[in-house]
């Protein structure tokens, strides 16, 4: 983008939608259907914004199909999550802020990896605000009241934990699918793949799981595998491994490439 400024902070026009306007049979009730922003033609249009090299027409393109979807997500995140400490008076200043840095990040992203442009733009966007907002918290822990800064710190564990724990739920689904389809390269004796199964289908079974002791879970693998403890560290160490290099690829790129 030539002049990202150009784009003012303030809620930009919706999308016009083309095809027929005929209104459709009425239905009865009050059922109403969430509006939806990110739609088939933003994916597409930021497909097309990637495969062109003109300015003018990326300009075009971002303007008229991609702008507004890119402000309802950042509009989405900011209440969704709860990032409120800013360093402007007005939030669409901030979405402006948000909106710019997913610009900066248009060419980063890969469609033809399969990577569903929602997906990565959410956990992009997300990244973001978590860094400004935490970074903007720790200015005003510096200037403001220490009484008004405890009754604060609860919003941001939340905010923390409620982040965390969507991000860690979307990879371990990732995990998951992947150690399913690589089970058999990963480990070639029985004894490891059994290992290996028991401790996916924890991962599968999160939720309910209510152990968290690291020796409750040994015994509780042992007794599931019967194999004795030695394989059970062995399995879980080389998984630790493939858990940290997916993370890593999740966190770059929004996706595990499964």
């Amino acid at each position: 983008m030539s002049n990202k400024l150009k784009y003012a902070p303030s809620p930009p026009p919706e999308p016009v939608i083309t095809g027929s306007l005929e209104p459709g049979p009425k239905k009865r009730g009050r059922k109403r259907t969430k509006k939806q922003y990110f739609t088939p033609d933003t994916d597409a249009a930021i497909k097309e914004y990637l495969a062109s090299s003109n300015q003018d027409e990326r300009d075009n393109i971002f303007a008229r199909r991609i702008h507004y979807p890119f402000y309802k997500l950042a509009e989405n995140l900011i209440h969704t999550f709860k990032f409120y400490y800013t360093e402007v008076d007005d939030l669409e200043d901030l979405k402006h802020e948000v909106i710019c840095f997913l610009l900066e990040k248009l060419d980063y992203f890969k469609p033809e990896k399969g990577t569903k442009a929602f997906s990565y733009f959410s956990i992009v966007g997300k990244n973001y605000l978590i860094l400004y907002n935490n970074n903007n918290y720790k200015k005003k822990k510096q200037k403001a009241d220490l009484t008004a800064v405890d009754e604060d710190e609860g919003i941001l564990h939340q905010l923390g934990r409620d982040g965390r724990k969507q991000e860690i739920k979307d990879f371990i689904d990732y995990l998951t699918e992947y150690i399913d389809k690589h089970m058999f390269t990963m480990f070639k004796k029985d004894k490891d793949r059994r290992v290996c199964d028991a401790i996916n289908t924890l991962f599968k079974r999160r939720e309910n799981l209510e152990i968290f002791n690291k020796k409750a879970l040994y015994i509780y693998i042992r007794e599931m595998t019967d194999v004795d403890t030695p394989v059970i560290t062995k399995v879980t160490k080389k998984l630790r491994g493939i858990y940290k290099n997916l993370y890593t690829e999740y966190d770059e790129t929004g996706y595990v490439k499964v």
